[in-house]
């Protein structure tokens, strides 16, 4: 009798102990980091907010290898940094993490907003199969260093 091997990835609620790791995983895929912003408390009051943050975790290696935060504004949520280390790519980690991002925008009976970047054809092929639809063509701004507005 042949045993199956037990999937080492499971999908899982953040913890504050994880946020080393991701940040290292943000940086190491180009989606955020402390310098945008993304620090640890900003990321948990996020969470009080409404928000939620999942992870895809390698339990045998005890070791972050995919994100998926979600923020709430009172009117939608917004997903960021859907990420998957590059040697963690090709499991369909993105596609679990964006299934349990829409799961729980469903439950709270939200609308469900993301950003990608357009040469990103991987992932924006995904998301239609999942069901988001293109708004338009729409220009993202965004001031991130408040101290060099003079108003």
């Amino acid at each position: 009798m042949n045993a199956q091997a037990e999937d080492p990835i499971r999908i899982r609620d953040y913890r504050s102990s994880d946020y080393g790791q991701i940040m290292e995983l943000w940086n190491e895929t180009g989606l955020g980091g402390r310098n945008r912003g993304d620090d640890q408390k900003t990321i948990e009051h996020s969470l009080e907010l409404g928000g939620k943050m999942i992870v895809a975790e390698d339990t045998a290696q005890e070791k972050v290898v995919g994100t998926s935060w979600m923020t709430f504004d009172g009117r939608r949520i917004h997903l960021h940094h859907i990420g998957v280390l590059p040697q963690y790519r090709n499991r369909g980690l993105g596609k679990r993490l964006t299934i349990e991002s829409l799961r729980f925008a469903k439950a709270r009976g939200y609308q469900i907003k993301l950003e990608v970047r357009q040469d990103n054809i991987r992932a924006i092929g995904l998301y239609k199969e999942l069901g988001f639809q293109r708004l338009g063509d729409y220009d993202v701004y965004i001031v991130r260093d408040l101290s060099r507005i003079d108003v």
